[in-house]
């Protein structure tokens, strides 16, 4: 081997070392995360499944009994119209997807998998919200099921924040929403025993 090829043998060895460790680094960071499609597949599923169960129960012209029953209620002046229940919803559906997606995309971890069960329970718990309030107009359990979205929400954002910042981000308007959502929850609750 010539002189100069084996001053530069050492650093080539050195150089090779370091881009393997680098490489096996980054496969660990990225070990148990979901792939973007199936990510995308998840988050977006679980969102419309939830937002699919909410609007069978929903009070709009394609359900006039429920609509007729909601309508008929003593609500307080806070009660937003309704078209900003329909503007509201989509958006905070879309900001947890998307803060879904992220956590998934995030490798497996226990912090990830902790985040990742209550982003679950407070997709589950948007449809089960509806179908508990409007569905079996059980304002009683609408005050308590919102009051409890308001503790996983809260749940959500702060395990969230140790795993990736926009993900709790994302959690924070849908909490938000809900605690307004149960001072309303409650005060129809108490205006209509």
């Amino acid at each position: 081997m010539p002189p100069s090829a084996r001053h530069f043998a050492p650093d080539v060895e050195e150089f090779v070392r370091e881009r393997h460790r680098d490489l096996q680094q980054r496969r660990r960071r990225s070990a148990g995360a979901f792939s973007a499609l199936a990510a995308l597949a998840i988050a977006g599923g679980a969102v419309a499944l939830s937002a699919y169960v909410g609007r069978r129960y929903s009070p709009d012209r394609s359900h006039p009994k429920i609509k007729r029953w909601y309508r008929e209620l003593d609500k307080p002046g806070i009660t937003p119209p309704d078209p900003v229940f329909g503007a509201v919803w989509p958006v905070l559906e879309a900001l947890l997807a998307a803060g879904g997606y992220r956590l998934l995309r995030a490798p497996n971890t226990p912090e990830r998998n902790v985040a990742l069960a209550l982003w679950l329970v407070n997709i589950a718990m948007i449809g089960g919200w509806t179908k508990i309030f409007f569905g079996e107009r059980s304002l009683t359990g609408g005050a308590v099921g919102a009051a409890a979205m308001i503790g996983t929400g809260a749940a959500y954002v702060e395990r969230a924040s140790r795993v990736d910042a926009l993900a709790a981000a994302s959690g924070v308007p849908f909490t938000a929403w809900v605690a307004f959502a149960t001072v309303l929850s409650e005060e129809i609750r108490r205006r209509n025993p």
